[in-house]
């Protein structure tokens, strides 16, 4: 078996047969007519769980972006009020 030309299938060791009897079942289950809705919906819920985690892995937290201040800040002493 070449696993090597698709490494997400060999994560999981399927090959062509396992995928075609997982395709029959999906067929008897939810009918050919039903396939293509699911199939859309699963893609459109893929697209945006990457789009949310690809927002909040660019988004970094206020403490650990510092911008420098134009003027730096005056320590104040007892006798300067």
């Amino acid at each position: 078996m070449n696993t090597v030309l698709n490494p997400t299938l060999a994560i999981f060791g399927l090959g062509a047969p396992e995928l075609l009897l997982i395709f029959g079942v999906l067929i008897l289950l939810f009918g050919a007519t039903k396939l293509p809705a699911l199939a859309k919906g699963l893609g459109k819920s893929i697209k945006e769980f990457k789009k949310a985690s690809n927002e909040t892995d660019e988004e970094e937290p206020e403490s650990v972006v510092k911008k420098p201040s134009d003027k730096p800040e005056s320590t104040k002493t007892h006798g300067s009020n």
